[in-house]
């Protein structure tokens, strides 16, 4: 009987090591997944250059996980299954406790681990999860194109669910990767007029192949002039996190429009308050989703051909496909595949 399983785990900060493990069992509220996919997110950049170095044993990144429950603990809800296809994300599992859980409010949790971050995550064979992180994953999707969907297609597809657009509205995507390509797809397909945001000629073809009916390239062109140009935007989401290129492109809002932040930075955001007062415009964050909506992002991905584009690298490779994200040399996922492995077989 096989008892150990592989990972490829943060020992020293910026470096991945590939390492074997003995099989956890779950405890209380937890399922044991056998991993067959797990996406790359720039997310991971902090959780492996970052990494608590007092963390024992030293943890494991990813956070766009697909794979199948083979063990699960006690208080398990009925709807999961031993063998049941389940994803999980970027956020850990609610704790049904907390205020922003008694709202429903689960994405807002202020007691769930961060996959990857404060909890093991899915660059492994093997990975507990709690149970209130899973989501289920329709038979349509393979488990490669389904992992992005669990982080870049949720935020890019909230973010344009909750952004005030309606169909007919013009709506621009700043940021043409892994959450970009992602936003483009579902803004085309929830009606928009989309305007793709971006830097260089090479990306051309890829952005209106993806949805967009126009795009700007910021090295050629003034971008908040050609948005004003076409009326202004309704709503601009923004998947890159630099604070002065979101100040400035907040210009190129219509009235009403609202700016949807999807990339993470530290550094302040320089907002003119007369535009917010005198259009009646509007900045807000959007943080990925509930479990269930994730899943709605995913029968809506089913239902009208949404994918991500992905490259595919096997797990004792994840150095590799890491640095290649890094470096922004891939179109425009990397997946992480992992060979069967069964704590029985």
């Amino acid at each position: 009987m096989k008892n150990t399983y592989q990972a490829m785990q943060v020992t020293t900060l910026g470096t991945l090591d590939l390492v074997d493990r003995q099989i956890p069992v779950p405890g209380a509220g937890e399922v044991l997944i056998e991993v067959e996919a797990c996406g790359i997110c720039g997310a991971d950049v902090s959780d492996i250059e970052g990494a608590d170095p007092a963390a024992q044993p030293p943890r494991v990144p990813g956070h766009e996980v697909v794979g199948r429950i083979v063990a699960s603990g006690s208080g398990i809800p009925s709807i999961w299954k031993i063998g049941q296809r389940v994803g999980v994300g970027r956020l850990g599992g609610h704790c049904n406790e907390c205020v922003q859980c008694r709202r429903g409010e689960f994405q807002l949790c202020q007691n769930q681990p961060f996959v990857g971050a404060t909890c093991d995550g899915g660059y492994a064979e093997m990975m507990i999860a709690r149970s209130t992180a899973l989501v289920s994953i329709p038979d349509e999707l393979g488990a490669e194109e389904a992992a992005p969907i669990l982080c870049a297609g949720i935020a890019t597809f909230n973010a344009l669910r909750k952004s005030g657009a309606e169909p007919g509205d013009l709506v621009a995507i700043l940021g043409i990767g892994g959450l970009g390509h992602m936003a483009l797809q579902y803004a085309r397909r929830m009606g928009f007029k989309v305007v793709a945001v971006g830097r260089g000629e090479d990306i051309v073809e890829d952005v209106l192949a993806l949805g967009a009916h126009v795009y700007i390239d910021t090295n050629r062109e003034d971008a908040v002039a050609r948005l004003n140009d076409m009326g202004g935007a309704r709503a601009i989401v923004a998947t890159i996190g630099h604070a002065g290129t979101l100040s400035a492109l907040m210009n190129g809002l219509a009235p009403h429009g609202r700016l949807i932040v999807l990339g993470a930075d530290k550094d302040p955001l320089l907002v003119s308050i007369g535009r917010l007062v005198v259009g009646e415009r509007s900045v807000s964050g959007s943080l990925t989703g509930s479990p269930y909506d994730t899943e709605r992002a995913l029968t809506f991905s089913v239902l009208t051909g949404a994918r991500p584009l992905i490259e595919t690298m096997p797990l004792e490779r994840a150095n590799e496909a890491y640095q290649r994200m890094k470096s922004g040399d891939v179109k425009f996922r990397m997946v992480l595949t992992m060979k069967t492995t069964s704590p029985t077989g």
